[in-house]
């Protein structure tokens, strides 16, 4: 039986809440106890010893609340291309990126790290060669990665499928062929699902938010939790008025999560609000009422 844990992706609190203490605080408030940190609350690019007093002060609100961080992962500040961008002078930049943020989460405690990939341009996805080598160039690039994090005392290297293959791992073919690639590194690739990354353009079942947590949960850590339809990737909350509209049904999910085989996977709140009156003011009850939906199969 599948070890199923309730958590939160940090970035419902980037922007909002990046005090620790507060997001930490909110955690504790809501009953939630994992997280997957973001790099858009400590930015790997800021002076070490910055990114070391709020990671001191991150541990201390951690501890007191009782909330544990099991791996980051990149954020939306920035850095959106990483190991795909089109210029090679850049990918060399993500990779010393990758370096900072694998130190930052180690320090941190957390046991892996990741992002997108390798997002392409639409130029360089549609020149077939082009699309190959820069692929190529980022698989060289995760097993220096591994290298470095198993030195920093990393357990695996994530990354995330995605809805277009534009952005690289929509495809189960595409995914099948980096998870192969990618098997003989220092510390093991790990993919993080998406309950909303759905390829509407591929075949049936890579349009199937269930089989695609069927098929790779063996090889997933995290599964970004949110309440979504079929015409986009909505990161909805999971309150009455958009699980009536929402696809998303947590039965089915655990069903899929323990049809996989998964040893443990932490299902991670990813719900966004927008900035604008009311909607700015409902962002926490958004996050409250999703996690009392999810509690009714999830209790860790």
């Amino acid at each position: 039986m599948t070890r199923i844990l309730l958590g939160f992706n940090c970035n419902c609190f980037t922007n909002r809440y990046d005090e620790p203490e507060e997001w930490t605080r909110i955690c504790a408030h809501l009953g939630v106890r994992h997280v997957m940190f973001n790099v858009d609350l400590i930015d790997p690019y800021w002076p070490w010893d910055l990114q070391k007093r709020l990671c001191d002060e991150t541990l201390a609100a951690c501890k007191r609340h009782g909330v544990t961080i099991h791996c980051s992962f990149g954020g939306h500040h920035g850095h959106q291309h990483y190991l795909g961008h089109p210029d090679e002078g850049c990918r060399r930049e993500a990779e010393r990126f990758f370096r900072r943020a694998i130190r930052q989460t180690a320090y941190l405690g957390g046991k892996s790290f990741g992002t997108c990939f390798a997002i392409q341009t639409v130029c360089s996805h549609n020149d077939r060669q082009l699309r190959s080598a820069i692929l190529e160039d980022a698989v060289a690039a995760y097993h220096r990665l591994a290298e470095f994090g198993a030195e920093a005392g990393l357990d695996a290297l994530a990354y995330e499928m995605t809805s277009v293959p534009r952005e690289t791992c929509a495809t189960f073919a595409e995914n099948d062929d980096v998870l192969e690639r990618c098997a003989d590194m220092a510390i093991p690739l790990r993919i993080c699902l998406d309950l909303g990354h759905r390829n509407m353009a591929g075949t049936a079942e890579e349009a199937d938010h269930l089989a695609w947590i069927r098929r790779y949960g063996k090889q997933c850590d995290v599964i970004d939790c949110q309440q979504t339809d079929l015409r986009a990737s909505r990161h909805w909350p999971f309150t009455p008025e958009y699980n009536e509209q929402g696809i998303i049904r947590g039965e089915e999910v655990i069903a899929a999560i323990e049809e996989s085989g998964a040893q443990e996977i932490m299902l991670a709140f990813e719900i966004r609000t927008s900035a604008f009156h009311p909607q700015e003011h409902s962002h926490l009850d958004g996050l409250r009422a999703s996690v009392e939906y999810w509690r009714q199969w999830v209790q860790k």
